[in-house]
């Protein structure tokens, strides 16, 4: 029995519990079902709308004096009316990602079907279905390939000539034409284009094609459909391309070349090239939590028992854990075109047909959705998130100049296929001033993590320097408290009370937390990079002189972490965002051990938002639940929203979901952040980083007393193995990928780290020293 799948005994109801696979470009979601099997395909780049500029009314700086002055004042009211004159654009093209069609294949089976058993692998990036039928065993093995860029099926029947199929496609949206060509082939072309989020008319061309080829039997075209009749064997081969950043007319052959070679190769040979490909990533990390047998139990029902309160599945959480890890794979490669988006690169076609959009949230979404790629040993999967980061930086330099008359570059609360960086929409929740910088800040946590002075010279500090240069052209002195402050800004999606509630509430602000903490951190890490570098010595002046002038995190009169500059009534104290607690997690400036009063108020917060009945249960909210919790050391409360989280905010294929009535959703709506937040949230409990400290199980909880966990990276280019037993250490090994100097802690042990590139050092459960680069100590 292999525990590293998600298996079922029937085939998927619907798209919620089918299962799916990803080559970092073209992603499928199968329901391997038994007389008819559908394949949801989608591309990353299949997107509607365009690239644009977006019109601004501002002024610039004299404009943003005008806003200020009324909210110095305490007109807020009159400052948000004013941001809705000035700041607050139309619409126009933004576009969102599309389903490019469905595939399917009917088998026409005369009589019941038994002996089901649906999987995937994650060992191997492989969907399987097996089953009896018509006096056979038919088995179908679906996979897509990074290493030749196709999708790539095998069936078969164990009775020669027992095998026999239709294949037609049909699109997901209006423009789509498909016909079959001969040979087994079907070609097939679309527009992606809709009329919520775009004009209806402009949008990404696709063009794809599917081979089949047969051992045995006939292949023939009828109807625009491949039929196949009397095999004993069947191969499909399927691409997709688009005109996405393309000059020239080349990109509509190219999936015809990926086919003939993809065929050349055959089925065995690309499944062999596939899985090798994949292991390169995935086998580099295993988490084990020990296993009570449940992993005999098909997913689904294993799910349902934690549901029910039942605790006994530690390897489900592990399960959980390295289908994070895949799901990253499968969504982001190296060579991706674009970083997952809001549904990573599948899409259930919920979000396009309301306000949503499948789009770039930058308020969370996004992030999370890298989150786990460092601790997870997947830091490759992140390069497409950093080129996408230059774009919007290169695009953020019209806003800046447009909306505020400021240099450098700025992003707002969410962002499309071609960068779009102005303020969303409406005021209420566009007007977040620091998305693009929250997202930017997943280059300081690669930095931390790999050290590397080139990525640190040439990416890193070149993005987050202009972003400093629109922070400190933008930012201004608060005429009470004397601070550098931004705004007007939201603290996101959230609203406050400035005097009594019956007065109403409002959503901008002077110096939202969740501003000064990321502008404090991008200030500090840009001083630290020009002065590593030897670069920019008046830009460095600047930047101490304005750190000295930023607000300190504040403690509120309920003993919370507070939200906002000041000590606002909280309109919505259950609200599913916790941007402030950036500091808390994914920021190390709050900690238990140094910022006690800050730590005990970032509980105070956590607690106050969970007290409610009527909290917003969102994925991505209960996995920041989880990563706090882990954060201030609380294993049993992390694994309680770890399992929250699998039990009540997933759907049967593990993926996890955000609930009707939440942001305006109309449905159970997948978005995928909750499963890298869970993924990155069960490290946080086993591993700790940060600079010169790295902290063994700091939040291992009650129900995981035994394990082991191999392959984690630590910030200063480490790598951490540790092994537990009875809920306590029993061996750990830190192996240094460049020159390490840290401390090593576990519960109130610790021991200083000074190691070489390339050496290893083993203790044992009190952190004596066992062995270094394999001598006996």
């Amino acid at each position: 029995m292999n525990r590293w799948r998600l298996w079922y005994d029937r085939p998927a109801a619907d798209w919620s519990q089918s299962l799916p696979l990803g080559n970092g470009r073209i992603g499928l979601v199968s329901d391997g079902g038994l007389e008819a099997e559908t394949w949801c395909l989608t591309e990353i780049t299949y997107w509607s709308g365009r690239t644009e500029r977006t019109p601004s009314r501002s002024a610039g700086k004299r404009d943003l004096e005008r806003l200020r002055e009324r909210f110095f004042a305490g007109d807020y009211a009159g400052g948000e009316k004013l941001a809705e004159e000035l700041l607050q654009p139309a619409k126009g093209n933004f576009g969102t990602n599309l389903a490019v069609c469905d595939v399917r294949l009917e088998f026409g089976h005369a009589g019941e079907a038994g002996d089901y058993v649906r999987e995937l692998n994650l060992e191997e990036a492989v969907a399987g279905v097996s089953y009896r039928a018509d006096g056979c065993r038919y088995r179908r093995e679906l996979l897509a390939s990074h290493a030749e860029g196709v999708a790539a099926a095998r069936l078969s029947c164990d009775r020669a000539g027992g095998l026999r199929f239709s294949l037609a496609v049909s699109g997901r949206t209006e423009r789509f034409e498909a016909k079959a060509a001969g040979n087994g082939t079907l070609t097939f072309a679309g527009q992606a284009v809709e009329s919520v989020h775009s004009d209806g008319d402009c949008g990404v061309r696709c063009a794809g094609e599917i081979r089949v080829v047969a051992r045995g039997g006939e292949i023939r075209a009828e109807g625009g459909r491949i039929v196949v009749q009397g095999a004993d064997e069947a191969e499909v081969y399927l691409a997709v391309n688009t005109d996405y950043g393309e000059d020239g007319k080349e990109w509509r052959s190219r999936s015809g070349r990926q086919l003939a070679q993809a065929a050349a190769l055959g089925f065995a040979r690309l499944r062999e090239r596939h899985v090798a490909d994949y292991r390169r990533l995935y086998a580099r990390q295993t988490v084990e939590l020990g296993d009570t047998g449940r992993s005999e139990l098909p997913t689904d029902e294993r799910r349902r028992l934690l549901q029910s309160g039942s605790t006994d599945d530690p390897q489900l959480f592990a399960l959980f854990y390295q289908y994070g890890r895949y799901l990253t794979i499968a969504g982001s490669r190296e060579d991706s075109p674009l970083p997952m988006n809001l549904q990573g690169i599948w899409n259930d076609g919920e979000a396009n047909r309301m306000a949503w959009s499948c789009d770039y949230h930058l308020d969370v979404n996004t992030e999370m959705n890298y989150y786990p790629t460092e601790v997870g040993h997947l830091t490759e999967c992140r390069a497409p998130l950093f080129r996408y980061l230059r774009r919007l930086s290169d695009a953020g330099r019209e806003t800046a100049q447009d909306f505020y008359g400021c240099g450098g570059w700025v992003a707002h609360v969410f962002s499309n296929a071609w960068g779009f960086t102005a303020p969303g929409w409406h005021y209420s929740w566009g007007m977040n001033v620091t998305g693009g910088l929250w997202l930017a800040m997943q280059l300081r946590e690669h930095y931390e993590f790999s050290l590397n002075r080139a990525f640190l010279a040439e990416t890193a500090y070149p993005i987050l320097r202009e972003a400093a240069v629109f922070y400190l052209d933008y930012m201004t002195v608060h005429p009470r408290y004397g601070w550098l402050v931004t705004g007007p800004s939201n603290s996101p999606e959230n609203s406050f009370y400035p005097g009594p509630p019956e007065a109403g509430s409002h959503t901008l602000s002077m110096g939202p937390t969740m501003d000064q903490t990321l502008v404090l951190d991008l200030f500090e890490f840009c001083l630290r990079s020009a002065e590593q570098l030897d670069s920019d010595a008046a830009l460095q002046a600047r930047l101490r002189e304005a750190i000295a002038l930023l607000p300190p995190l504040r403690v509120g009169a309920g003993g919370q972490l507070m939200e906002w500059l000041e000590d606002y009534g909280e309109a919505q104290p259950d609200h599913r965002h916790l941007s402030h607690l950036y500091a808390l997690y994914p920021g190390d400036r709050v900690t238990p051990d140094g910022t006690p009063e800050l730590a005990a108020a970032a509980r105070k917060t956590l607690d106050t938002r969970m007290i409610s009945d009527s909290l917003e249960d969102v994925e991505f909210t209960i996995s920041l639940f989880a990563a706090g919790f882990a954060r201030l050391r609380d294993g049993e409360a992390a694994y309680r929203q770890l399992s929250h989280l699998i039990g009540e905010l997933c759907f049967d294929n593990l993926f996890t979901y955000s609930k009707p009535g939440i942001a305006g959703a109309e449905t159970n709506i997948f978005v995928v952040d909750g499963n890298f937040g869970g993924t990155a949230a069960l490290a946080e409990m086993l591993l700790q980083s940060r600079a010169g400290e790295i902290r063994l199980l700091p939040a291992l909880p009650s129900a995981w007393p035994s394990g082991r966990a191999d392959g984690l990276r630590a910030r200063g280019n480490a790598e951490v193995s540790l092994a537990w037993a009875d809920g306590r250490l029993t061996s750990a090994t830190v192996t240094a990928r460049g020159a390490l100097l840290t401390t090593l802690r576990c519960g109130d042990r610790s021991v200083a780290l000074s190691l070489e590139a390339g050496e290893s050092l083993a203790v044992d459960g009190q952190l004596q020293v066992v062995s270094r680069q394999g001598t006996i100590v």
